[in-house]
Order: C-alpha cells, then structure tokens, then sequence
C-alpha cells in the first residue's frame, strides 16, 4: 500500500511539458528541412565534380608557414594526376589547397562553414563549387562522400574531427578503404605514438587500424602515395 501510495505523490509532483517544448519540437522538425537542403545543395553541385582529394588543416596556418607552401604544392601535384581538391574553404591551410588547385589543373572545392570568426571563402575557390553549410555533420557527409583520399596538415579539432571520420567508417568499413595521408611528422608524432602505446595497447583499436593513414613531410610522398593506390585499387564513389 506504502509503494502505490509513493507512486501516487510521484505523479501528482510531476510538471507538466512545459510549452516553450511542444514550440522546440516544432523547431527541429522544420530543421529537417533545412538540413535537407544543405544535403540537397551539395549533391547537386558534386555529384559530377569527378575524382577528388580533400585537404585540410588548420585556418590559423597563414601564407608565411611552411605547411601552408607544402599544402599549396601537394594540392597543385594532386591536380597534375587528375584530382580535384576538396577543402573546408576557409583560410590557412584550406586556402593553400585551393591555391594549389587553382594553379594547377583540378577543380577547386570550397565546403564552408558558417562560424562567427572565420570570413567568407578563400579566393581560390571555384565560384560554382563554393557551398555553405551551417552543419558541420552535412559538410563531413559531403568531404567523405566525393572525396577519393584525405591529406591532413597540422590543424585543431575540426582537422582531427575529419581524419577521424574518415578513419572510423573505414575501420567499420561503411565505406572503401581510401588513402589517408597525415602531413608532418613532427606534429602529428605524439598522436600516432599514443594512438599505438595507449590505444593499441589497451586493445580499444588493433595493430591494423594503424595502416589507414600514411605519415610524411615531402608533398611528392604524399601525392605518390595516392597515386601508387589508385595504381591497384579503383577510382569510384564512396556511397
């Protein structure tokens, strides 16, 4: 009697759904849409760009770094193969890869992101390959989704949100195993070394996830890297 009684003061104490939550669930159901067409956008704009290779890094690396000169010639190699490249659009290491493709012979994507402290896309992007979005896991569907391997520079979380992506649906194998390339030693040694003494050794990855990327400091590496994998492996859409 004690229990049902206790059950009953629990209901009476309940609160009611407040409104300001039945106006919320009105929000996210319009925000569907609005994601809808973020997808629908980038679809349409990709879907014949033809092979391309995403370069990113960080937007702090400006034009007097020595990652961004090597992005912009790694990018221009990319293009002398075929390749269009794909970056976030933004600056830094972004606007080398575009820089890259534009003086070389590929395309020049540009996947923005609206943030309050990054301005519009960098020059170099290709005017009718410039797409914005306020989502950045719509903008991560459409890096993996036309994107024929990665090379990551130096760069801060959203560098390191990317080369996980692509890293995690390999390993699951919701996509093709693709070239992954992680550009400077020196920075990116403390993770791998970690990733293999902690992470390996706890047993949370295996010794094989740690072939998914390639780790060098010369852009002919980097972009011989890619091509030796396309040598034995076919070009062809991710999903």
């Amino acid at each position: 009697m004690a229990l049902n009684t206790n059950n009953e003061n629990r209901q009476q104490k309940a609160h009611p759904i407040p409104d300001h939550y039945e106006q919320r669930v009105e929000q996210d159901i319009w925000s569907v849409f609005k994601i809808m067409g973020e997808f629908v956008d980038g679809y349409d704009k990709l879907h014949r760009i033809g092979p391309c290779v995403s370069v990113i890094g960080s937007a702090r690396l400006n034009s007097s770094n020595p990652y961004y000169e090597q992005a912009t010639k790694t990018a221009q190699k990319l293009t002398e193969l075929g390749f269009g490249i794909i970056t976030g659009g933004g600056p830094g290491i972004m606007e080398a890869g575009n820089r890259g493709a534009k003086s070389g012979t590929g395309k020049s994507v540009g996947l923005c992101i609206d943030l309050p402290f990054e301005e519009e896309a960098n020059t170099y992007v290709d005017h009718n390959y410039k797409i914005k979005f306020r989502y950045f896991f719509a903008r991560k569907v459409m890096f993996v989704k036309y994107s024929q391997g990665f090379v990551a520079f130096p760069g801060g979380l959203g560098t390191l949100d990317e080369f996980y992506e692509a890293l995690t649906l390999m390993q699951t194998r919701k996509i093709d195993r693709l070239p992954v390339v992680l550009f400077g030693s020196d920075y990116w040694q403390g993770l791998v070394t970690w990733m293999r003494e902690t992470m390996v050794a706890e047993g949370t990855i295996s010794e094989a996830d740690m072939d998914l990327f390639y780790i060098t400091d010369d852009p002919d590496d980097a972009v011989n890297h890619i091509y030796e994998f396309y040598q034995k492996n076919q070009v062809k859409p991710n999903f």
